[in-house]
């Protein structure tokens, strides 16, 4: 019988590690300055116009003077990432589902 508290114990103490391991799938956080915003909107025009898919949503972005970082979803599983800037031109459109295809 000793063994079971000990299993529960052990059972109960890994729960908070195990949590870490959830991964929210769709990360819809605002833009942090307008600056982001065009980034993140001049991302979203250019990979629906690459893709041919107006399903296009922002799941993350990393803002930056130099050029903000976006990541999208397209479609129900594919993703993206954009480089946007200010001025609302974008870069480096390439797919991360297929390591960069198109």
């Amino acid at each position: 019988m000793p063994r079971r508290p000990f299993a529960l114990a052990a059972a109960v103490m890994a729960l908070p590690l195990l949590a870490g391991c959830l991964e929210d799938p769709v990360q819809t956080t605002a833009p942090g300055n307008p600056d982001e915003a065009v980034a993140r909107q001049a991302c979203i025009r250019d990979v629906r116009a690459t893709t041919g898919n107006p399903d296009v949503s922002v799941v993350s972005s990393y803002f930056s003077e130099a050029g903000t970082e976006v990541n999208l979803r397209v479609g129900p599983s594919g993703t993206w990432r954009c480089i946007g800037y200010r001025d609302g031109t974008t870069a480096g459109i390439q797919s991360t589902t297929d390591e960069g295809a198109l």
